[in-house]
């Protein structure tokens, strides 16, 4: 493997860059570190440089939310033909990321391509709109699967597997490649005893996105509170939805027992994660759920809802934290979730017990086992083999073999 192309509609850079950009963009430095050429084409946005080199990566950006993706297609066929700011690009694999809709670069990439899914859209579209959602629904679920019916495609988890074996990609063709983690930031304690709060502390690290349901850990906190008036919340992350979260904790009464840190630098997110004595997920719908996993470094266990699928990847449900509600979408219950959390606050056993699990859990991933993996499929896919189920899997801890 010689040079690689990854696409995606948004860099970690970028003011709605989350979990799934951080996915690609390590996966692109371990290949780099295995010398690798490796090229990042994305979206622009305010105060980005055209391009740049980060991490060993190449990033090029041109477009806005709609307009990269023509613009990273007319971008490709001008590199090979030697011009523009692809100029000279034959990759040997590319990386299409589908967060809802592909770039459909097999038009024009002139090399294999893997379509990377964290996991499918239908919760996630009405958001968007009612025309806009049914046209990116039929997209994601219609026009996508037959366009690449011959492509490689590559998961973060086996739900997310399953969600596309239901849109009728076959089984064979579907990687999965979970995330990795990063070591914790130098200067920073993992968390323990020492570094949790002394009044009850939840946290939710997240982007402030509608579909990641914020305002459930808000009417959470707000039924907590009769019987733990100490109660509080700290909301790690930034996003458009953030002043209506301010709006409703304070219709919610509880303005005071919640604070917005905003985008924080590594160091701070996990300093505010070794405080906490809980991480809720309340997410309609996930890939894998990272933060899990980076709360799970600090002894923090998750408690999220089953139905958002990839979460039952990454928290292994009564081990390493609490999964609640019914399977389905539109299943998740604040009920369950402040029951939930409730029961963590109050018994500091239980928690502590599932805390340390979930650090256990936290030191099978790393990035390097996902860069391994996921150079296994670009391989196997150039030399015209599929790759199917876990790539690269890890050894899991006997107390969580259950996971697998």
């Amino acid at each position: 493997m010689r040079e690689v192309l990854l696409l995606c509609w948004r860099d970690t850079g970028h003011p709605q860059g989350g979990g799934s950009e951080r996915y690609l963009e390590q996966v692109g430095s371990q290949l780099a570190e295995r010398g690798i050429k490796v090229t990042l084409r994305t979206a622009s946005y305010p105060g980005a440089p055209a391009s740049e080199v980060r991490d060993g990566i190449t990033i090029s950006r041109a477009g806005g939310r709609f307009s990269v993706y023509p613009r990273a297609l007319a971008a490709i066929a001008a590199g090979r033909l030697g011009f523009g700011s692809l100029k000279g690009i034959r990759p040997d694999a590319v990386i299409d990321t589908q967060n809802g809709i592909p770039f459909f670069s097999k038009t024009v990439a002139g090399a294999p391509v893997t379509l990377l899914v964290h996991h499918c859209h239908r919760e996630q579209w009405p958001v968007a709109g009612k025309l806009v959602g049914r046209i990116g629904w039929w997209v994601e679920s219609r026009l996508s699967p037959r366009t690449h019916r011959r492509s490689q495609y590559l998961t973060v988890s086996l739900p997310s597997a399953e969600e596309l074996v239901d849109l009728g990609v076959e089984r064979e063709r579907i990687a999965v490649v979970r995330n990795g983690a990063d070591r914790l930031p130098v200067g920073v304690d993992a968390g323990g005893s020492i570094t949790r709060a002394e009044r009850p502390t939840i946290s939710v690290l997240s982007r402030l996105v509608p579909h990641k349901q914020i305002e459930d850990a808000l009417e959470a906190v707000a039924a907590l509170r009769p019987t733990l008036p100490d109660i509080h919340l700290d909301v790690i992350g930034g996003g458009w939805w953030e002043q209506n979260l301010r709006d409703r904790a304070a219709e919610l009464g509880i303005g005071d027992a919640v604070s917005f840190y905003g985008h924080v630098d590594e160091a701070r997110k996990h300093e505010l994660l070794a405080q906490s004595w809980i991480h809720l997920m309340p997410s309609r719908k996930e890939g894998w759920g990272l933060a899990v996993i980076e709360a799970a470094q600090h002894g923090v266990p998750t408690i999220g809802y089953r139905s958002s699928k990839g979460l039952t990847d990454s928290i292994v449900d009564g081990v390493t934290g609490l999964l609640v509600g019914g399977e389905h979408a539109g299943d998740g219950d604040i009920a369950d979730l402040t029951q939930a959390a409730g029961t963590l606050l109050r018994d500091h056993e239980l928690r502590t017990v599932l805390g340390e699990k979930a650090r256990v859990w936290s030191g099978e991933f790393s990035w390097e086992q996902t860069g391994t993996g996921v150079l296994e499929v670009l391989t196997a896919h150039k030399d015209g083999r599929w790759v199917s189920g876990l790539a690269a899997p890890r050894e899991s801890n006997s107390v969580l073999v259950q996971s697998d």
